[in-house]
């Protein structure tokens, strides 16, 4: 069972179409990375999910049952944009209040789970306004995983975090995936998503670009050998002939070799070529690399 299916979303504000004809299936279980520019109606998607936005026109469905349906609801849990808080609360009674509003048993046995959870035992006591961006960015995450939702809707839930925040929310979720809760979540930075995402969704004007999962993506990202010499030209036109690909980075002055080992290329061309090789490595096209490539050949 898929744990969300959308077809044919549309959502209008006025003339404006920010949502059009998006399709979307997310496997149950799945770290499902959804990926686009400002303005491509990924938020506004994950609020018609939410049940926050009405749809103009399509269908949506979560575990198999229209989204709107009372059960299906209370199996969700959401940050989109920011926590909503009391500034003068505590974290504690902050989530006091939001235990109260689902109805949770034991609430504040449920608090502590999730505030360890997310690494946030010690704030407990403080006012929410006095904690830093990145403490609310994982106290917004806290609060949205009260009750055990089966599925977990995040809008940019990493912006504002450090290093170990990063690291600690990766952690989280796939702890979170492993056992079977399904987790929605939008990001700008790309390289963070692409160490835990196990399905991608790529979003352009509304639309969806492409789905895939991340077998796929390691698949269309190739590993390439990176070099440097002061014979950019002619060592491109060498090591295309004799390898079928070879590109001229703009940025880097670097040229890619694809299916070949460094150390083979370096010595083929000093060996046969008498052409030094000032730097070379192994590496391979990121996501961030994939999804900029994709953009701009969709503008074409």
């Amino acid at each position: 069972m898929n744990a969300i299916e959308i077809r044919n979303l549309t959502k209008t504000f006025g003339e404006k179409r920010a949502v059009d004809g998006l399709n979307m299936t997310v496997p149950q279980g799945a770290i499902y990375g959804f990926i686009g520019e400002n303005g491509s109606g990924k938020s506004t998607t994950e609020k018609c999910l939410c049940g926050l936005l009405p749809p103009s026109g399509g269908e949506i469905r979560l575990f198999g049952k229209d989204y709107r349906e009372e059960e299906v609801r209370a199996h969700i849990g959401v940050l989109i944009e920011s926590p909503g808080c009391f500034p003068n609360y505590s974290v504690w009674n902050n989530m006091k209040l939001q235990a109260a509003n689902l109805g949770l048993g034991h609430a504040d046995e449920e608090i502590r789970r999730v505030l360890h959870l997310v690494r946030m035992d010690g704030a407990a006591g403080n006012k929410f306004k006095n904690c830093s961006l990145g403490m609310k960015q994982r106290i917004g995450i806290a609060f949205a995983l009260l009750g055990s939702p089966r599925l977990l809707v995040l809008d940019e839930p990493i912006n504002g975090l450090d290093a170990d925040g990063m690291r600690i929310m990766r952690e989280v979720l796939t702890e979170l995936s492993g056992k079977g809760c399904t987790v929605l979540i939008s990001s700008h930075i790309l390289g963070e998503l692409e160490k835990i995402a196990t399905h991608y969704g790529i979003i352009r004007g509304g639309k969806m670009l492409k789905e895939m999962t991340a077998e796929q993506l390691n698949a269309d990202c190739p590993t390439y050998v990176a070099l440097k010499t002061d014979e950019i030209e002619k060592t491109r036109d060498i090591l295309q002939r004799t390898y079928g690909r070879a590109d001229i980075d703009e940025q880097t002055g670097e040229i890619r070799v694809y299916g070949a080992y460094a150390e083979e290329v370096a010595k083929y061309l000093f060996g046969n070529f008498g052409i030094a090789v000032s730097e070379i490595r192994t590496a391979k096209i990121s996501l961030e690399e994939y999804y900029i490539n994709l953009m701009q050949e969709g503008r074409k």
